[in-house]
């Protein structure tokens, strides 16, 4: 049944751009669409243009794209967009599917948003675990029953369709991990796609050779050496220490490491007077 509809509803065979515009007239005039899409977009929040737009899914997602702007005809668009003759399914049905399409948007956007909240940030758990109910798939009219739905996303995850469980495994491990993200509030449209792209097509996970991984260790080693000398050498002293941010070290190494591979040849550091001695 699924599948039935993922090939029937207008999400998997039209453009994007078909579906932002009957928003876009149900916007300036909600008579001018059909009654049973009015009351669709009408059950819609306040994210529901900025999620639409994501229906064209992620850039990293290996598949071609069926966009009418990327070179597909406009006959060939209204062919897809024609119902197959064969194919008859309960309008009813097609809305409850796009529905469950639109809500796991939604679901997806506010980790996005969100996530980095929920993150697990404190290896003593002292805070507990942190629930935040825009992060429940419950506000978005989910239940239990749903877990096992394959819901059709477009590539958004980089998964053509994928189940409600599936898709909280993948945004957990990519926002809610050991490492958060928080990009959303960026206004600079490049620079935010670029992170959620370098974040989202690994699960925000970096793969390191064992010998990059013993490189790591060296440095936080000798960082955390010279920060002892430090504490014997000069008790009392004023100073910015490492503790809690020893991951900077081999940050900064690799940055400049890297830099200096895409012909970067001076890098200036800032530091306040009081970290002289660091």
């Amino acid at each position: 049944m699924a599948t039935r509809l993922t090939e029937s509803t207008f999400l998997s065979g039209a453009n994007s751009a078909f579906i932002e515009q009957l928003y876009a007239r149900y916007l300036k005039d909600p008579g001018s669409v059909d009654p049973g899409w009015a009351r669709f977009f009408a059950g819609l929040d306040d994210d529901a243009q900025e999620v639409l737009k994501e229906l064209e899914g992620a850039s990293w997602s290996p598949r071609k794209s069926r966009l009418v702007s990327n070179g597909e005809t406009m006959a060939e668009a209204k062919a897809e967009l024609a119902p197959t003759p064969p194919q008859t399914v309960d309008q009813d049905s097609i809305r409850a599917a796009t529905l469950d399409s639109i809500r796991a948007l939604m679901l997806i956007r506010a980790y996005r948003v969100r996530g980095h909240l929920i993150a697990d940030l404190d290896p003593l758990g002292i805070e507990g675990n942190a629930h935040r109910p825009e992060l429940d798939p419950a506000a978005y009219g989910f239940t239990e029953a749903d877990y096992d739905h394959e819901i059709f996303i477009n590539y958004v995850l980089g998964l053509e369709t994928a189940t409600l469980g599936m898709i909280l495994e993948v945004v957990k491990e990519t926002y809610c991990g050991s490492v958060g993200v928080e990009f959303m509030h960026i206004q600079e449209p490049d620079e935010k796609s670029w992170i959620q792209e370098n974040v989202e097509a690994p699960r925000n996970r970096l793969e390191l050779r064992p010998d990059q991984k013993k490189a790591i260790f060296g440095d936080l080693t000798d960082s955390e050496g010279f920060e002892t000398f430090l504490q014997v050498k000069y008790t009392g002293t004023k100073r910015f220490g490492l503790e809690g941010a020893e991951a900077t070290i081999p940050a900064l190494e690799e940055i400049i490491h890297r830099a200096s591979q895409l012909g970067v040849k001076e890098v200036v550091l800032g530091m306040p007077h009081r970290g002289r001695l660091n």
